[in-house]
């Protein structure tokens, strides 16, 4: 089949590797860029040898689907702008600031019968990848995500920036509707929330318990699950994780612990996970998730089926992110 004629829209800190891989991936054919700085758009047509603009308007009728990269402001008008002209979108996460105009989005798409893929990132992790494939049931879910200060994203606080990946993420794993938040949080660098903790608690009686900050030191990303068969643990950053599961035969009300003289035992630590509960640990392959992601869209711009990350499981994401801002503006500072 022939590459996908395929523009991006907002070539600044994360467009511009849209726009690199892009034009490295077989699959697709990068027509353009577009972005309201004359520099940016230099630049990247001299890197990249392809058509450039500072309307994105100019793109519409020289491709099939295109990539949003800009301010999350701007996400309705431009993406929108796209599917009203027949145009397939790939729209940074989050979809929109407000959940009226993702609902929006996910109308025009539907309305016009075009592919609209949110840009959650870490759905194509391989760490989550290979957690997920592990078939946990989740019951609780503790998940970190730290960042120190950019200067980026300060359109919106750190709960569409930052905390909205896991909580995209523990809905996919639980696999239920957030029944209610609590959430405390607030601003430290901008005037929206720089930081915040949140509990989410699923229709299914799961848990989940996330905290975002983008006023720490270094960056973490981390994630742990609890089941009734184990727990598991995943490092974003370093695309790793533990696995810990029951042995065969284990049964605590069957083990007499009173009869268990740890002082006798040499090395407790192998008692326990050797004789009683099961380790693996893995190491994910060191994909790129954004090259995952994008090569994802193309396929279903080709086949037509449904994206990993649909606009409307974006929206999903959006109205638990407000959720959690309701419940830190009824905690001020």
């Amino acid at each position: 089949m022939d590459p996908v004629k395929i523009a991006v829209v907002g070539v600044g800190h994360l467009g511009r590797h849209h726009a690199r891989l892009l034009a490295e991936n077989p699959r697709a054919d990068l027509v353009g860029v577009a972005d309201a700085r004359q520099d940016a758009v230099d630049q990247s047509v001299e890197k990249l040898g392809c058509f450039g603009t500072t309307d994105f308007h100019e793109l519409a009728d020289r491709v099939e689907a295109v990539s949003v990269a800009v301010p999350t402001g701007r996400h309705r008008d431009v993406a929108g702008f796209f599917l009203e002209k027949g145009v397939d979108v790939l729209v940074e996460k989050p979809i929109t600031p407000t959940v009226e105009e993702g609902r929006e989005l996910c109308d025009l798409a539907k309305k016009h019968d075009r592919i609209l893929q949110v840009g959650h990132i870490e759905r194509f992790n391989p760490a989550f990848q290979a957690l997920r494939e592990k078939a946990i049931q989740p019951r609780y879910v503790e998940a970190e995500r730290l960042a120190p200060f950019t200067f980026r994203s300060t359109d919106i606080g750190v709960v569409l920036d930052l905390m909205i990946h896991d909580i995209d993420l523990v809905r996919q794993l639980i696999g239920s509707e957030v029944e209610s938040v609590q959430a405390y949080g607030g601003a430290v660098f901008t005037p929206a929330e720089d930081m915040s903790c949140a509990i989410l608690k699923f229709e299914n009686g799961a848990v989940a318990n996330l905290t975002a900050s983008r006023a720490a030191m270094k960056a973490v990303r981390k994630m742990r699950v609890f089941s009734k068969d184990g727990y598991a643990s995943i490092d974003f950053n370093e695309r790793q994780g533990v696995l810990i599961r029951k042995g065969e035969g284990w049964d605590i009300g069957k083990l007499d612990l009173a009869s268990v003289d740890t002082t006798k035992i040499q090395d407790l630590w192998k008692f326990v996970f050797d004789g009683l509960l099961t380790v693996q640990e893995y190491k994910a392959e060191m994909t790129n998730p954004l090259d995952e992601e994008l090569t994802a869209f193309l396929e279903c711009v080709r086949t037509r089926q449904e994206p990993e990350v649909s606009g409307e499981a974006g929206l999903r994401a959006v109205e638990v992110a407000h959720q959690v801002v309701e419940a830190i503006r009824a905690h001020p500072w």
